[in-house]
C-alpha cells in the first residue's frame, strides 16, 4: 500500500531504492515496477538512522500527547512548524 501511494503522490520513476536482503521488500519493488539496488552497508544505513530517529520522536510525541485533545496536539504541531520554519530561515540567511 505504501509503495502504491508513493508512486501516486511523487515522481519516483527515476528513483533507485536502496534495499537490504529482505525478499518481501525486493518482491514489492518488482510488483510496483520500481528500480532497486541491494546494499548491505553504506547509504542505506544512513537512511535507516534517519527513519529510526523519526520513529523514536514520533513515539515520544505520541506518549507526550496521549491524553491531550486532538486540537491541543494540532495547535502544538502548528506552533512547532512555525518556529522550525523561522529557525531554518535564520540559518539560511547566516550562510
Amino acid at each position: 500500500m505504501f509503495l502504491s501511494e508513493l508512486r501516486e503522490k511523487h515522481q519516483i520513476d527515476d528513483a533507485v531504492f536502496l534495499v537490504d536482503g529482505a525478499p518481501w521488500l525486493q518482491a514489492a519493488c518488482h510488483r510496483h515496477e520500481l528500480r532497486f539496488q541491494h546494499i548491505t552497508h553504506g547509504n542505506r544505513n544512513a537512511v535507516e538512522r534517519v527513519f529510526g530517529k523519526i520513529k523514536r520522536r514520533t513515539s515520544q510525541f505520541s506518549n507526550t500527547f496521549s491524553h491531550a485533545e486532538p486540537s491541543t496536539a494540532e495547535n502544538w504541531l502548528q506552533a512547532f512548524a512555525f518556529a522550525w520554519d523561522q529557525l531554518s530561515r535564520h540559518h539560511l540567511t547566516q550562510q
